[in-house]
């Protein structure tokens, strides 16, 4: 099992270090992700990540305090943003652009509702 828990990390590294260059993939909910991986399945890669100098910080900003950078706000609000313009360019239909906006509406509460990080 832990060789699962570990390949699923690694799987979420990979996917969050894509997620740097591609702004609609999410970084840190995938590096979450590996560090929950990591944690059942290697006490060395958990500690490799968590105190890695790029990877690291968001992580350990969550883990302490439920926070997300500011940096990472305004990120998410250009890119859920560009994504609903793309829905509208391409002419989706009114109802699924409801939802879609309802969606990212509210997502988009989540994440600035969120502590900007420690004080």
């Amino acid at each position: 099992m832990r060789a699962i828990w570990a390949i699923c990390g690694g799987i979420s590294v990979m996917l969050g270090v894509i997620g740097i260059a591609l702004p609609l993939l999410p970084t840190v909910p995938f590096l979450l992700l590996a560090a929950f991986c990591f944690a059942r399945s290697s006490e060395r890669l958990h500690n490799w990540l968590i105190n890695h100098e790029k990877l690291g910080p968001p992580i350990r900003d969550w883990q302490e305090s439920g926070a997300i950078s500011l940096k990472a706000k305004r990120l998410a609000t250009l890119s859920v943003g560009g994504v609903f313009l793309i829905a509208v360019l391409i002419g989706l239909r009114p109802i699924l652009l409801l939802i879609q906006g309802t969606t990212l509406a509210l997502v988009m509460l989540f994440i600035w509702t969120r502590p900007s990080g420690p004080r």
